[in-house]
């Protein structure tokens, strides 16, 4: 049976009891059912995994006995900033958790002119706290020991106010296929669309920002592939799906 991996906002530390906050804690009993000796993983994103048992279980709370910590998680061969256009329901849960599994760096929740969710203060603030959620998920299912970061929800105009290292938009009219780019060195930024793509001032505004348009093939990808598909892409050429001999 696979391990159980928990992510906690708990400071950690090597041969130290841990008791878990409530949510975790009925997670494991409940839904997972463990039992007093039950092996488990703590981390808390300072890159480093702390792996234990569980000792003492009680009725909403949990105390492990933590063993040791690994060594820190290697740096990314490449940081990848992605800009998603915010799709609807499942599918922007979709590109979060994938994109986490991928590798991603950190992810920027944008709202563009086609956007079809329309989200603003308390149901905002909500939907973000979801998406932390899956963020979270992602890394305790993939072994991720460093924690991506998730921006706040943000119009496209003001996010493209920023400079970003080697900016590429997601165009599939575009010229450019990926493999045709230069390496981008340490780190990449990466614009998608929503469903319907962004619109043509919005694309305009983006390659007056500096991004350069790229194409991924003849096929016209849905918003929830896009981004994903470029990401593997991406980290194929560039990132850590490639041997480290270099």
């Amino acid at each position: 049976m696979r391990i159980p991996r928990i992510l906690v906002e708990l400071p950690l530390g090597p041969a130290a009891p841990v008791t878990l906050p409530p949510g975790p804690s009925r997670y494991l009993l409940q839904v997972l059912r463990l039992r007093a000796g039950d092996p488990l993983i703590l981390f808390n994103g300072d890159g480093r995994d702390y792996p234990g048992r569980l000792s003492v279980p009680a009725k909403d709370a949990i105390q492990v006995q933590l063993d040791h910590s690994t060594e820190i998680e290697p740096p990314p061969r490449l940081r990848i900033h992605l800009g998603i256009g915010i799709s609807k329901g499942e599918r922007m849960d979709w590109v979060i958790q994938k994109a986490v599994e991928l590798g991603v760096t950190c992810i920027s929740p944008l709202f563009t002119k086609r956007s079809l969710v329309r989200l603003a203060g308390e149901r905002l603030h909500r939907r973000e706290q979801h998406w932390h959620g899956v963020l979270a998920a992602a890394c305790e299912q993939s072994g991720r020991r460093c924690i991506p970061e998730l921006a706040a929800g943000t119009s496209l105009t003001h996010w493209l106010t920023r400079q970003y290292p080697c900016p590429l938009l997601l165009d599939p009219g575009s010229v450019t296929a990926l493999p045709a780019l230069s390496n981008p060195g340490e780190a990449l930024t990466l614009l998608a669309g929503p469903e319907g793509g962004l619109a043509p001032e919005e694309r305009a505004l983006a390659q007056q920002a500096g991004f350069t348009t790229v194409r991924l093939g003849p096929r016209i990808l849905r918003a929830e592939t896009a981004p994903l598909a470029a990401v593997a892409a991406i980290q194929a050429l560039w990132g850590d799906f490639r041997e480290n001999d270099e």
